[in-house]
């Protein structure tokens, strides 16, 4: 089962899932906001509510706020606050590795004009904060899910900016093993793929590039009944006739709007 990891100076405490775990999750996703007792009540427990439904979320957030308080018993202000109508997670003076994440990949995509190598070296750091599964992977509610979701596809978004970029700076033979592992291991996604071909033509592997794309080919007709984008086809096509926009520190994006 996951787990959700908290830190203050030389302390630390796990949640290893259970109704702390998700309840947390919960009130991590609000990012300070309040949450309704309501809401919080269908993160918990669904449409399967207790009886006493007010008294065991209440139960509840005491042990949660009784962990929090150990961490930081220097502090004199509860991180977990009750307000009218809810509960909400104070985060002044805090930071979670989700919400530096977002932040920092958010400004690297904000600022077109920073140079290849820097948004390389930012990207690889904030992308280290990434250690698994968003909350552990730990059972969490609707909301927490749909927050998650949306960081997975930040992190997405992240690697497909950050092999562009690595691409552009010659780095093509470097980034092969990380690329190959990300198409094999994670969900269909044509950008890795065809960012995978340009770094294996590059490194003179023309074959090796042409065999990924036939087996991101077959994988979309088995799982998804639909053939590669024209994206992914006009790298195959650029491939096979040595496009110029693969050559070293060409650009390959050229070809993604390039209709062939």
């Amino acid at each position: 089962m996951g787990q959700m990891l908290i830190e203050s100076g030389h302390r630390s405490t796990r949640f290893r899932g259970g109704m702390q775990g998700a309840l947390l999750a919960a009130l991590i996703s609000a990012q300070g906001q309040i949450m309704p007792f309501g809401t919080l009540s269908e993160e918990l427990w669904g449409g399967r509510q207790p009886d006493g439904m007010e008294n065991a979320l209440q139960a509840h957030a005491s042990r949660l706020r009784r962990k929090l308080r150990a961490l930081e018993p220097e502090r004199a202000e509860a991180r977990l606050v009750a307000r009218a109508g809810g509960y909400r997670l104070d985060l002044d003076g805090a930071a979670t590795d989700a919400i530096t994440f977002a932040s920092e990949v958010a400004a690297v995509q904000a600022d077109p004009g920073l140079p290849p190598a820097v948004v390389s070296q930012r990207l690889r750091a904030v992308l280290s904060l990434w250690r698994g599964q968003v909350f552990g992977g730990a059972p969490v509610g609707m909301i927490a899910q749909a927050w998650a979701a949306r960081l997975s596809a930040v992190r997405i978004a992240a690697l497909e900016m950050l092999f562009d970029n690595e691409l552009k700076l010659g780095l093509h033979s470097a980034i092969v093993p990380e690329l190959s592992a990300l198409v094999r291991s994670e969900a269909l996604n044509e950008r890795w793929c065809e960012q995978l071909m340009v770094a294996l033509y590059r490194s003179g592997r023309q074959a090796e590039a042409l065999g990924v794309y036939q087996r991101m080919r077959q994988q979309m007709i088995e799982e998804l009944g639909v053939d590669p984008s024209p994206m992914l086809r006009n790298h195959e096509r650029a491939i096979l006739a040595h496009d110029d926009g693969l050559l070293i520190h060409g650009d390959h994006r050229l070809l993604r709007a390039v209709a062939r």
